[in-house]
């Protein structure tokens, strides 16, 4: 059953895995709305800011709002490609499309579909799918992965980020953005391995374990990273800023975009990284 959500209370803790789960369905899809697409083909241009966006955004962001809609009438919801201007409200809902759309332009399949509801200035609900991996992750209370089966979450099981390896961490590294400022925070931690994975496919695998650090000191937006963050918080990682605090969620007056970050596996490791105060400006 899904839970009713007024702006008026924060969610209990069985609504949050409630909306959790629905809102993996949701984004399962909107996954398989992108698969037709990447079969098919799909046309593109850049945004304002060089960034590429597609038919395959657009459609799958209409999917995502008229379903939350449908739902949850009357929680705002701020999307990439068609509500980025709107005000966020006690409870609102923070959507990515399509994560990654470079990736998903070149047929990589390292692309995601983010959702999150935000209660005040945190994340309480989230789901992050991959669809041309065939995987999804969820979490409201605690955090869960199960694979797309037939154009459906399958059965969902529990996971946790790892402790530090003794072999060093795994640090997951863009594909498509890069940073001297990530490179220097890098070389304060102790990486053991390097892997290039795109998009806030990071965050999934830092969240069961398949990875150890993301880093990145570059220019993202708060529907990039809310899902990824809650889901990764859930599962006992954590994702932190140059004040070495949680993120806050909803800066409308910053335009929704966030600052440096690093996200860890073991928070206990989260005090080594050094990161800028602020994301550096492109092309220094």
């Amino acid at each position: 059953m899904t839970p009713a959500l007024t702006l008026d209370r924060v969610p209990t803790q069985p609504e949050r895995d409630a909306v959790a789960v629905r809102l993996a369905a949701i984004a399962v899809a909107a996954g398989e709305i992108l698969r037709d697409f990447e079969r098919g083909g799909c046309s593109h241009h850049l945004k304002a800011d060089g960034s590429p966006t597609s038919q395959a955004d657009l459609a799958a962001e209409t999917l995502i709002v008229a379903a939350l809609a449908e739902a949850w009438p009357g929680i705002p919801v701020i999307a990439e490609e068609t509500a980025a201007e709107a005000a966020p409200a006690a409870l609102f809902f923070l959507v990515d499309p399509l994560d990654g759309t470079k990736d998903f332009l070149k047929g990589t399949g390292e692309y995601t579909v983010n959702i999150a509801l935000v209660a005040g200035e945190r994340p309480v609900a989230a789901a992050l799918a991959a669809p041309a991996l065939g995987r999804v992750w969820t979490a409201g209370v605690g955090a869960a992965e199960a694979s797309i089966v037939a154009g459906r979450p399958g059965a969902f099981r529990p996971v946790a980020a790892r402790s530090l390896p003794g072999e060093g961490m795994t640090a997951l590294v863009s594909r498509s953005h890069g940073e001297a400022a990530d490179e220097a925070c890098l070389a304060g931690l102790p990486i053991g391995h390097r892997r290039g994975v795109s998009s806030a496919l990071k965050f999934g695998l830092i969240a069961c374990g398949e990875g150890d650090v993301y880093v990145r000191c570059g220019p993202t937006m708060e529907w990039d990273t809310a899902a990824g963050d809650h889901i990764l918080t859930e599962a006992g990682g954590c994702l932190v800023g140059p004040d070495g605090r949680p993120f806050g969620y909803g800066r409308h007056p910053g335009q929704y975009r966030n600052g440096p970050f690093a996200a860890f596996g073991d928070p206990s490791q989260a005090a080594r990284a050094v990161l800028p105060k602020r994301c550096p400006a492109r092309g220094a």
